[in-house]
C-alpha cells in the first residue's frame, strides 16, 4: 500500500467513525431531547397550577378570617350559616372567575393524560366504574357556583389521587360524572372544573 493510500485512510477513517457514532447516537439524543421538551412544559404547567392553587388558598384564608367563628353552642345550623356566609363572600371576591383560571389548558391536558393512562391500565375499568357508580346527579355545574346541598361528594380512587398534584386542605378533587372538579369543601364551592376527563 502506498503512502498516499495510507494518508487517505488516515483522513477518511476518523470521518467514517464520527458519522457512524452520529448515526447511532443521534436518534437516542433526539429521543431524549423530545422527552425533555415534553417533561419541561409539564413541570412548568404543574408549577403554574400550584401557584394558582396557592393564590386561591390565600384568598380562602383571608375571607375566612373576615368572618366570626361559628357558634359553639352545638347547633348544626351554626356551621351551615358560617359555610354559607363564607361561600357568599368568596363568590363576591371571585365574581369574574372563569373555567381555566386555576386549571389552565396545559394542566387540563396533563390531567386527561394521567387519567387516560390509569383508565387504560390493568384496573382501569374497575376504577372508572367505581367513579361512575357513585351517582352524583346530572346537574350542570359552573365555576364559582355552590355545590348542590342534596348532591353527595364522590370519592376519588387512590391511584388517581396519587397521580394528581397534592392539594392543600382548602381544596379537593371530586368527580361529577365525566367531569373532575376542584372543590372548596368549606364553602361547598366549585372552584374550577375539567370537562370530559374519561378517554
Amino acid at each position: 500500500m502506498t503512502s498516499l493510500d495510507n494518508r487517505m485512510r488516515s483522513i477518511v477513517q476518523p470521518v467514517l467513525t464520527v458519522l457512524l457514532i452520529g448515526f447511532c447516537v443521534g436518534p437516542s439524543m433526539a429521543a431524549r431531547g423530545a422527552e425533555q421538551e415534553r417533561v419541561n412544559p409539564d413541570a412548568a404547567a404543574i408549577a403554574d397550577f400550584m401557584k394558582r392553587v396557592d393564590g386561591y388558598v390565600a384568598l380562602h384564608n383571608k375571607v375566612d378570617a373576615m368572618l366570626p367563628e361559628p357558634s359553639r353552642d352545638g347547633r348544626p345550623e351554626a356551621v351551615v350559616e358560617h359555610q354559607r356566609a363564607f361561600a357568599k363572600l368568596m363568590q363576591q371576591e371571585r365574581s369574574s372567575a372563569q373555567p381555566g383560571d386555576i386549571v389552565t389548558k396545559p394542566m387540563r391536558n396533563i390531567i386527561r393524560r394521567l387519567l387516560a393512562s390509569i383508565f387504560r391500565g390493568p384496573n382501569g375499568r374497575d376504577i372508572k366504574h367505581s367513579i361512575l357508580d357513585e351517582f352524583t346527579g346530572n346537574v350542570m355545574l359552573r365555576v364559582n357556583q355552590a355545590y348542590p346541598d342534596n348532591m353527595p361528594f364522590s370519592s376519588v380512587p387512590l391511584p388517581i389521587l396519587e397521580g394528581l398534584p397534592k392539594l392543600p386542605e382548602a381544596l379537593a378533587y371530586r368527580f361529577v360524572g365525566p367531569r373532575l372538579i376542584l372543590l372548596d369543601p368549606h364553602g361547598r364551592l366549585v372552584v374550577d372544573l375539567v370537562e370530559k376527563v374519561f378517554p
